[in-house]
């Protein structure tokens, strides 16, 4: 078996440790300049990418095994759609390039 997360000190026949897995990946996000990463991060990220791609909720669910759908649905609900992500960039567009930042006029 190939494994992901191969232990160099056991020349990658079992896994690497969660403690060690989490030092790399704390590493990792820092030297990339994003702040605190944890392996629960990359549930929802995988989550999102499923619903992305057309995944059905129930292959979703078994995919990272939540014994309740309810959990997927609740917990992992937040998705971030092309549509949200357009959007968001023209927001952030509008901001970076306007001198001065639009008041609402509603209050």
């Amino acid at each position: 078996m190939d494994w992901i997360f191969a232990s160099p000190i056991k020349l990658g026949r079992v896994p690497i440790s969660y403690t060690g897995y989490q030092r790399i990946l704390r590493n990792a996000a820092a030297a990339a300049g994003i702040g605190k990463v944890g392996t629960h991060s990359m549930r929802h990220t995988y989550r999102s990418w499923l619903d992305a791609v057309g995944t059905a909720i129930t292959v979703q669910q078994n995919l990272i095994r939540h014994s309740d759908i309810q959990n997927t649905l609740s917990i992992y609900g937040d998705v971030m759609t092309d549509e949200m992500r357009q959007a968001g960039s023209k927001v952030v567009g509008l901001a970076i390039n306007s001198r001065v930042i639009p008041r609402s006029t509603t209050h």
